[in-house]
């Protein structure tokens, strides 16, 4: 199976399944000496843990981390850095009812296509567990990227399709559903309430945000910046699309309205989102991701199995009813990778005679 590794300089290979041992990855490219430890991966890591959140699933994992490598007295030495995340409250029977069947909006019939057999216990690779190890890689590169004094924000814009009525980044690590303002909470949690009793689920919109990043980041043509932000936010299971500043509202715009004036102080707005000609402009770069509702719902659905046959089926097991909030983080750490891959990159040209 391909397509395990992510980066260029800074690459992150990932391993794992759903309900087999553990979920785990190798970081290669960390530049040796920034100050690591397990505490501050687990930090992130419990902002997207299951059982976290009003939306959450009743599976409970600590996702607790263990470095293996690439960290010696507290600071990463430039080789490779191993860390592993324990399974420890796989419910495996769950599947044993629908192990023939494939489920709607999952990724059973594209991977029994492609490899003639598949881990129906939860999904196996394409499992949203995956991500845990996303979360991990990401941390040390957010810890690379606040060295330079790079930050990354994320926070939950629409859910349910109830919007935010206010956009306020800084607070939002710490609310509900990491909200983008206060106001909106209750009638997110309404919604959740409604939508679990029905046996449903939702999907929403999550803004994200990087400030202090030097213009010049990216490369021209098929390396844009806004490319391999984009590649990275949509190789995340649950985003269906992707935004980058005004997005698809700009094809209602003229061009008066959508350029961006430059002055000596910089850019007067930001329509552009940060990134111009595929490489970053000084200004903060912004993203919008659409995350689609969870696919596993309790009511009853049809499909076929493994003979093509119809048959209905009604999924049970331990599930989100929402990405949202705990993909949160799973952004803001695809984010940090593509940030600090392209800066590593463009110290390595500017180092060159």
């Amino acid at each position: 199976m391909a397509g395990n590794t992510f980066g260029r300089l800074l690459r992150l290979t990932t391993f794992g399944e759903s309900h087999g041992a553990g979920i785990g990855g190798v970081l290669d490219g960390c530049p040796a000496g920034l100050p690591l430890s397990e505490a501050l991966i687990q930090a992130e890591l419990d902002r997207r843990k299951p059982g976290s959140g009003p939306a959450g699933t009743t599976r409970r994992e600590s996702d607790t981390v263990h470095l293996l490598s690439g960290v010696f007295e507290g600071v990463t030495t430039g080789t490779s850095i191993g860390f592993f995340i324990a399974n420890e409250n796989q419910r495996s029977r769950d599947y044993g009812p629908i192990a023939r069947a494939f489920r709607p909006g999952h990724a059973d019939f594209g991977y029994q296509c492609k490899f003639g057999i598949r881990d129906y216990r939860g999904g196996g690779r394409s499992s949203g567990r995956e991500t845990a190890a996303r979360v991990a890689g990401g941390a040390i590169a957010r810890a690379l990227l606040a060295r330079h004094g790079i930050g990354i924000h994320a926070a939950t814009v629409e859910l349910g399709g109830i919007p935010a009525p206010d956009i306020q980044m800084e607070g939002a690590r710490s609310r509900a559903f990491f909200a983008a303002c206060d106001s909106v909470i209750p009638a997110w949690e309404e919604r959740v309430r409604a939508v679990r009793g029905a046996g449903d689920t939702l999907g929403g919109i999550v803004r994200i945000e990087a400030h202090g990043l030097p213009a010049g980041l990216g490369e021209p043509v098929f390396d844009k910046l806004d490319a391999a932000l984009a590649g990275a936010l949509m190789s995340v299971g649950a985003v269906k699309g992707v935004e980058i500043g005004e997005g698809f509202a700009a094809a209602r715009l003229t061009g008066s309205q959508n350029n961006d004036p430059m002055t000596p102080g910089g850019m007067a707005s930001n329509h552009a989102g940060g990134i111009v000609g595929g490489i970053s402009n000084g200004q903060p770069i912004v993203a919008r991701c659409a995350v689609k509702p969870i696919p596993s719902i309790a009511l009853e659905q049809h499909t076929v199995d493994v003979d093509n046959q119809p048959v209905t089926i009604r999924i049970g097991g331990r599930h989100d009813i929402c990405a949202i909030p705990r993909i949160v983080p799973v952004l803001e750490a695809m984010t940090a990778l593509v940030l600090a891959d392209a800066l590593l990159l463009q110290r390595r040209m500017e180092a060159r005679p």
